[in-house]
């Protein structure tokens, strides 16, 4: 019999065991990439709301959170007479309150931006888009409960709906659109705006812009979109956080292996010494052992992955959280993922591996 025809026979014969072996890495496996993925989505969402079909972003520096960024509106004016600008359009991000929505997004935006062009009109027009009128995302309009034509209270003051637009980012399907100068007088932020997404001109590189943000505002940096997502510090804290949680569940998976690694020994004695009597060398009862905990790490992954999957697509489906669930997990995700439960494996079966190679048969056959 081959050592992995044995290993196989032995993980049989403990059926039980095996089962709750894998189950502990198929919980830290669909942990990791349920948060990972989820999170990941999230990031993805905030980029889509960034990039607006605009290759870079420009962005007040050292700041903490966007929330903070301010940009002088004069920056705008000046980059759209450049001639490796192509378009330059402000964004003020603001949180709003509404009756029984403590938090609501607000999106200073002004009416020739793309997000209104290229967002399905439920009602309204952006024509109506002006003065201190707004414009709400599907989302927006269900739990505000109001229609084009309805006035609505945000904050401090009362805003007539001039048009409801479905979007496929749940972050701005679920926010509110004011005209950019309302935006600015509402917040006190007259002159200002969080970020300006810059549009490159044809044949143009990210590289003239940077140049030009560096030599006329210092205070100021301009990033690719791409450079963005690396260097975002809000960013890096939601990777971050994915990743010690999915870490923290392969803790206790590692944990269940060892256990089952060590009952499955301790349940074997004889076995392993009549095994070493045949033949078989220490090497080859580690390698029977870690070749078992490997088993039961391939079966954790497939069911972690096969859990984590079908978890994700049952958030995504519920009509409430459309729109903000876009699991976003990749190969490698997965890869992380299995490379760290296979680690988490051969740890665990290291003791138990070293105490049974270490076996003398001839104390281990009268073992009781």
């Amino acid at each position: 019999m081959s050592l992995w025809s044995l290993i196989f026979t032995n993980l049989r014969r403990h059926r039980v065991r095996t089962a709750i072996g894998a189950t502990g890495i198929a919980l830290g496996v669909a942990t990791m990439l349920s948060v990972v993925g989820l999170l990941g989505g999230a990031v993805k969402m905030f980029e889509r709301i960034l990039r607006n079909d605009a290759e870079m972003v420009v962005f007040e520096k050292n700041v903490s959170d966007l929330f903070f960024s301010n940009v002088p509106s004069l920056i705008v004016d000046e980059l759209e007479q450049q001639a490796f600008v192509k378009e330059a359009q402000p964004v003020l991000f603001a949180i709003v309150t509404a009756p029984g929505r403590p938090v609501v997004t607000c999106f200073g935006i002004r009416a020739e931006d793309g997000r209104l062009k290229k967002a399905e009109w439920l009602s309204g027009s952006v024509d109506g888009f002006q003065g201190t009128d707004v414009v709400l995302g599907e989302r927006a309009a269900d739990f505000l409960e109001a229609k084009a034509g309805d006035t609505v209270e945000l904050g401090q003051g009362k805003h007539l709906v001039a048009g409801v637009v479905r979007m496929e980012n749940g972050f701005e399907n679920g926010g509110v659109f004011m005209p950019l100068a309302a935006c600015q007088h509402a917040f006190h932020k007259e002159g200002f705006s969080s970020v300006v997404t810059v549009a490159l001109a044809d044949g143009s590189d990210s590289a003239e812009v940077k140049d030009w943000i560096a030599r006329e505002h210092p205070k100021m940096t301009a990033l690719e979109n791409e450079e963005f997502s690396r260097s975002y510090s809000q960013f890096k804290i939601l990777k971050t956080t994915a990743w010690v949680v999915g870490g923290c569940a392969f803790l206790l998976g590692g944990l269940s292996v060892t256990n089952t690694m060590i009952l499955s020994v301790f349940s074997r004695i004889k076995e392993i010494a009549i095994a070493r009597v045949c033949g078989f060398s220490r090497t080859q009862v580690a390698g029977m052992i870690f070749g078992e905990s490997i088993a039961v790490c391939a079966f954790g992954i497939l069911g972690g992955w096969l859990l984590s999957m079908g978890g994700l697509h049952l958030l995504r489906s519920i009509p409430q959280l459309q729109g903000y669930i876009e699991p976003n997990v990749g190969w490698q995700e997965l890869s992380g993922a299995a490379a760290l439960a296979v680690a988490t494996a051969l740890i665990g079966a290291l003791y138990p591996a070293w105490y049974a190679a270490r076996l003398n048969p001839a104390q281990a056959l009268r073992f009781e």
